[in-house]
């Protein structure tokens, strides 16, 4: 295609100087100039590049906004979208994103004086074509007002449009207080679509009404069908709610969180009675190599939504089920779990689950046994292994977050894990239980962390490939601490805590 119209155009025609640019730059990716830069060729390059970028974008744009309705059909094409894909070589979606901007930098021609037209977009027009954006900041910072241009007037359009442009070259804005005037740095698209919305906020106040109507339209969660051992989720959040799992996420997962003060009175050791020499950073809590918790961020945010929905089930606020909290039940055939081999079901589910996830429940929940003979129910017993509200506070003073080192989840939102299993004989009881987040609970039995009590202390063992030499570890005492029990003997030092 590219051949046919430079031959109708000539030696001169646009089609030959963009095909010099290509030459040039396919000349300069040959070569190893771009391996030898500097970090400041570098940097220059990469702006460069972008101008380059963001005018190709303009030149694409203005090309179909200037063609006919026919120019596709003309070369064998359905339409625009399809002759993009096929020359610009574009998905079907970034040909539909080009069109958008192609129709709002569009100069239509007048029927009685032949002469073009401004375009709806006039100032965004000429911050395209000179390079200061490109078709997604175009799209991004128009997108807010085209929502409301029923709703705002020509004038106030013309209005945002001269702001937005301005914004995007990094000029003075037109109605900028005095001392606000001044160059700024060029707007990114996502600058752009954050001052395009307040924008948007000023010139249409009411508009957020029916936005609230479509977005609560728009709500949804939809678990999918099991597909390798995972169910997809899918679904629209409206800001509000979003916002409020994002504080919770960030307190699951944030590392340097600690937690809402104590209220009343706590005892602690006196700094005064150890040596000051000690005072030095905990090595055994740290994560230099990040090997202790190599989880990706998306599967720290799955395991916050796991705490929290644990959390959420207990809270006594929850509506009941058939009577009770929402509860989760793994059934599991009770040699299996006593051997510990086989698989467990869950209500509903499509597959069976590997037997720790039943082990995991159990621990942090009650046992029932069902006993049944040739199908009927024969026998019910219930064990309740559940740390009391009063014991979990003592355990979540003590220990602060979850016991494995790397790992600071605080306490309040981890799982109580029994050290000695309850099916082994070991107490629900304080010196025998330790806090774990969710992950680091559910995978305890395969990841080779090792944990057990010590005259009532926590003491963990890391799997060798973490220490080679097997220690066992008292975690979250700091330089002080230790030096303190090691001077007393190892006696219990009083702490308390108060509750008004």
């Amino acid at each position: 295609m590219s051949v046919a119209l430079a031959s109708m155009e000539g030696m001169n025609s646009p089609a030959d100087a963009l095909a010099q640019v290509a030459a040039d730059l396919r000349e300069m990716l040959c070569g190893d100039a771009l391996a030898g830069l500097s970090d400041a060729g570098r940097a220059e390059v990469l702006a460069g590049l972008g101008e380059v970028s963001r005018l190709a974008d303009a030149g694409v744009v203005e090309t179909v906004a200037t063609a006919d309705a026919e120019f596709g059909h003309r070369f064998g094409c359905r339409g625009m979208n399809e002759v993009l894909r096929r020359t610009v070589l574009v998905e079907a979606s970034a040909a539909a994103r080009i069109m958008r901007a192609a129709e709002a930098v569009q100069r239509e021609t007048s029927l009685v004086s032949g002469e073009r037209m401004p375009a709806r977009w006039p100032a965004m027009r000429e911050a395209l074509l000179d390079g200061a954006v490109g078709v997604a900041g175009l799209l991004s910072a128009i997108a807010p007002l085209d929502r409301a241009r029923d709703r705002i007037t020509t004038e106030q359009r013309v209005w945002a449009d001269e702001n937005l442009a301005a914004f995007a070259r990094g000029d003075e804005l037109p109605d900028a207080a005095e001392d606000d005037r001044g160059q700024a740095p060029r707007a990114s698209a996502e600058d752009l679509k954050q001052f395009a919305a307040a924008l948007a906020i000023a010139l249409d106040p009411d508009g957020a009404e029916p936005t609230d109507e479509q977005a609560q339209a728009r709500r949804s969660i939809t678990v999918g069908r099991l597909r390798d051992g995972v169910h997809p989720v899918r679904g629209s959040l409206t800001p509000e709610v979003a916002a409020q799992w994002k504080l919770i996420e960030d307190a699951y997962n944030n590392p340097k969180v600690s937690g809402a003060p104590d209220a009343g009175v706590r005892f602690t050791l006196d700094p005064a009675d150890a040596d000051a020499d000690v005072a030095d950073g905990d090595l055994f809590n740290s994560d230099p190599r990040n090997v202790i918790d190599p989880r990706t961020s998306a599967q720290k945010r799955h395991d916050a939504l796991a705490a929290a929905l644990g959390i959420a089930a207990r809270h006594g606020d929850m509506p009941s089920l058939g009577g009770a909290a929402p509860t989760l039940v793994v059934h599991v055939d009770a040699s299996d779990l006593a051997a510990g081999t086989g698989w467990a079901t869950l209500p509903d589910a499509e597959a069976a689950v590997p037997l720790h996830v039943a082990t995991h429940t159990a621990c942090a929940g009650a046992v029932q046994r069902v006993l049944f003979d040739e199908g009927r129910i024969v026998g019910i017993t219930t064990t309740d292994r559940v740390f009391t509200v009063h014991q979990r506070r003592a355990i979540v003073a003590r220990d602060k977050e979850c016991l494995i080192p790397g790992c600071h989840v605080p306490a309040s939102w981890c799982e109580i894990h029994h050290v000695t299993e309850y099916a082994r004989g070991g107490p629900t009881h304080t010196d025998n239980g330790v806090p774990l987040c969710w992950w680091h609970h559910r995978s305890l039995g395969q990841s080779g962390w090792e944990i057990r009590m010590d005259g009532g202390l926590p003491q963990i063992r890391g799997p060798a490939w973490w220490d080679p030499e097997q220690r066992w570890c008292t975690p979250r005492l700091s330089g002080l601490e230790r030096k303190y029990r090691q001077k007393r003997g190892r006696e219990r030092q009083p702490s308390a805590v108060l509750q008004r």
